[in-house]
């Protein structure tokens, strides 16, 4: 590790020329940081992850074992992704063609996570806070608060910022049992109303 660096990246990690990192971020053993990647400020990057060229990641990003994020991918401030979740960047992969012009781009927004051993494939967009179960392939963008599951994919409900289901009554509020903050469901859209319920 070089001292005067305001990252640790650990002695077997590659760190291309020409990729921005953020102070405090750190990146562990055996992972590559491709050039033109940006990752920003308290990341931290699992062992055996690659970020490929021009991939975006925002502030405090937790990235566990043996992600591959690829160009195209946009991941915003507080995104998890879990060990050995997968990305994709082309619809219809073909060894012997060459599709770099044809990267499709997922954007995966404020605070979302992604679970353990999920697949996320290319073009859609992961809505802030969204929860993906483990396992699951994700085909079709999924709203914010959205919880879903399987393969393919289907929403199954909603979560709080915490993590925890909402479970709404006929007026369409829930809390979460965790921070006991109200939300409201209006027309398949979940909001909070910023206020606590004592």
């Amino acid at each position: 590790m070089d001292n005067n660096k305001e990252y640790f990246a650990h002695e077997t990690s590659v760190i291309d020329n020409g990729c921005l990192i953020g102070r405090g971020t750190k990146i562990w053993h055996f992972s590559h940081i491709m050039p033109d990647a940006e990752i920003g400020q308290n990341c931290n990057i699992g062992q055996n992850v690659v970020v490929s060229p021009k991939v975006i990641l925002g502030q405090n990003v937790k990235v566990q074992n043996n992600v591959s994020i690829y160009t195209g991918v946009i991941c915003e401030d507080n995104v998890f992704l879990g060990p050995s979740m997968v990305f994709t960047n082309i619809t219809n992969p073909r060894s012997e063609i060459n599709r770099k012009n044809e990267f499709k781009t997922t954007l995966v927004k404020h605070g979302a996570s992604i679970g353990a051993n999920a697949t996320i494939i290319c073009g859609v967009t992961i809505g802030e806070y969204a929860l993906i179960g483990a396992g699951s392939v994700v085909t079709k963008d999924v709203p914010q608060y959205g919880l879903v599951v399987g393969n393919p994919s289907k929403q199954i409900g909603w979560v709080s910022k915490y993590g925890h289901r909402l479970n709404f009554d006929e007026k369409g509020e829930a809390v979460c049992p965790e921070s006991n903050v109200l939300y409201v469901k209006e027309d398949d859209i979940v909001r909070v109303e910023n206020q606590k319920i004592n």
